[in-house]
């Protein structure tokens, strides 16, 4: 299951991943241009800041799950606590988080190119979630960018 399946609906989950970082950048130009990096959108939401590092944050956790996912049979995803993950964002360099998405995005991208036509319906679970797919993963992973990009756009 995808929670984030309404967010790719007809589009090419690996060309949302590639296009992401760029679209990142420009997104927190926009925002460091309008000193808006540290304003909450809206009551309780985070601030473009806090956003891009629970990318940086999430983008670690892919690269992790990923590999997992190919190297074991059956593998079964560690789920994380965001909010308590997020309780320091709020001080994250907007470079260094850029620098880390953009990086380990990179190598995530080339590391899913690399795998077999076949990996994609390799089987694992999350314990939220339950059953998916390698595939469904890598469409988690388009899902959640295009979810927090409409964030950042508003």
């Amino acid at each position: 299951m995808n929670p984030y399946s309404q967010w790719i609906e007809g589009v090419d989950p690996l060309a949302v991943i590639r296009e992401t970082p760029q679209t990142l950048r420009e997104a927190m130009a926009s925002h460091g241009a309008a000193g808006t990096a540290d304003t909450p959108r809206a009551e309780g939401a985070w601030t473009a800041r806090q956003i891009l590092a629970h990318l940086a944050d999430t983008e670690i956790v892919f690269a992790m799950r990923l590999r997992q996912a190919v190297a074991e049979d059956n593998h079964v995803i560690q789920p994380f606590d965001q909010d308590a993950w997020a309780r320091g964002y709020s001080a994250a360099d907007v470079e260094t988080a850029l620098a880390v998405f953009s990086a380990v995005r990179t190598w995530n991208v080339q590391f899913i190119a690399a795998q077999p036509e076949g990996m994609f319906a390799k089987s694992l679970s999350h314990p939220e979630r339950g059953a998916m797919t390698f595939r469904t993963l890598v469409e988690t992973m388009a899902g959640h960018d295009r979810n927090h990009l409409s964030q950042l756009a508003t």
